[in-house]
C-alpha cells in the first residue's frame, strides 16, 4: 500500500522540526514516500520562507537523507514556490539550481496589477485578510477573488508547476462572510482554473490542513470541487501540508471520500520519477 505526503515544511522555512525528524516519523507511521516542499526564497523580509542563503543547504540535506534512508522510504526533493507577478514569476532558476524532483506552485499573496501592496490570504490571523482586502481591493471581494484566480491561472500557464497547491485557499478566512462558495461566479472561476490545470498537465493538490487546524470546514479544494476534478479526470495528490512531524498523517478521512466517489487519478512519485496511481 502506498502512503505518501508531498507537502512538507521543515525548520528551513516555517516548519517546526529538522527534516530528519519528519523522515523518521514518516517511517514510524508506515509511509512509503515523503516529499519535502519548503517555501521558496522570496525577495523581501519574511518569517515563512527558506532564506536565499540556506537554499543550497536545504537541497543538500534532503538529498543526503534520500541516500541515507533509501532502503526504508522514498524521499523526494521539492519546493513550494509562491507565484507573485513582478516579484516571483519565473520558477525555472530555483528548479534548476535545486535539481528538484517536483515543485508546488501556490498563491498566498495576491497583488493588483503587479503593484507592491499584497493581499495575504493565508496565515492564522483573519484580521490580516480583512485588512488586506480593504487596503488592496477597497473591500471588493469579487474583484479580489477574481484576482486570486487570475494570478493562479497565470502561474499555471506560464510556469506549469508539477502540482497546483490548495487552489481555492482564498476561501479560508472568508468563512461565508463576504460571499457564498456556492455562488455561480465563484464556481465559474474555480472551473476555469481546473480546466487550465488539466490542459497544462498539472496535478492538483487535495490539502487537509484547513480541517485539522480548525480554519476551514472542508478540504482545499472542497468536496464539490473534488467531484468536478473527478469528472474532468484531473490527476491529484493528497497532502496534509505538514508543518510538524505529527501532521504527516492527518488525512482527515480524505482517502475514504475519494474511494467513495471512485476517484481514480490519485498519484504518487515512483522510484523511476514517474507519477503513478495510488489505487
Amino acid at each position: 500500500m502506498i502512503k505518501a505526503n508531498y507537502h512538507t515544511h521543515s525548520c528551513y522555512c516555517d516548519g517546526k522540526e529538522i527534516p530528519q525528524q519528519y523522515v523518521e516519523m514518516a517511517i514510524a507511521k508506515g509511509f512509503t514516500h515523503i516529499g519535502f516542499s519548503g517555501h521558496a526564497p522570496v525577495p523581501f523580509e519574511n518569517t515563512f520562507a527558506i532564506s536565499a542563503e540556506k537554499y543550497s543547504e536545504y537541497c543538500s540535506e534532503i538529498r543526503q537523507l534520500k541516500e541515507r534512508y533509501s532502503h526504508k522510504i522514498k524521499i523526494s526533493l521539492g519546493l513550494e514556490i509562491d507565484y507573485i507577478p513582478g516579484i516571483i514569476d519565473n520558477f525555472k532558476p530555483l528548479i534548476d539550481e535545486g535539481n528538484l524532483d517536483y515543485c508546488i506552485g501556490s498563491v498566498h499573496l495576491v497583488n493588483q496589477n503587479k503593484g507592491s501592496d499584497l493581499w495575504f490570504i493565508d496565515g492564522s490571523r483573519q484580521e490580516l485578510y480583512d485588512q488586506g482586502l480593504q487596503r488592496v481591493f477597497g473591500g471588493d471581494i469579487k474583484q479580489a477573488v477574481t484576482a486570486f484566480f487570475a494570478q493562479t491561472n497565470e502561474m499555471i500557464t506560464t510556469q506549469k508547476p508539477t502540482i497546483v497547491g490548495h487552489l481555492n485557499k482564498v476561501v479560508m478566512h472568508n468563512k461565508e462572510r463576504y460571499f457564498n462558495t456556492s455562488d455561480r461566479w465563484y464556481m465559474t472561476l474555480v472551473e476555469e482554473t481546473l480546466q487550465l490545470a488539466k490542459e497544462n498537465n498539472c496535478i492538483c493538490e487535495i490539502n487537509t490542513r484547513g480541517i485539522y487546524k480548525g480554519r476551514y470546514n472542508d478540504y482545499y479544494p472542497a468536496k464539490d470541487i473534488i467531484k468536478i476534478m473527478n469528472q474532468k479526470s484531473i490527476p491529484a495528490v493528497v497532502s496534509t501540508d505538514a508543518h510538524h512531524p505529527d501532521d504527516l498523517d492527518k488525512f482527515e478521512g480524505i482517502y475514504e471520500y475519494l474511494k467513495q466517489i471512485n476517484y481514480k487519478n490519485i498519484l504518487y512519485l515512483d522510484d523511476d520519477g514517474i507519477w503513478k496511481e495510488v489505487f
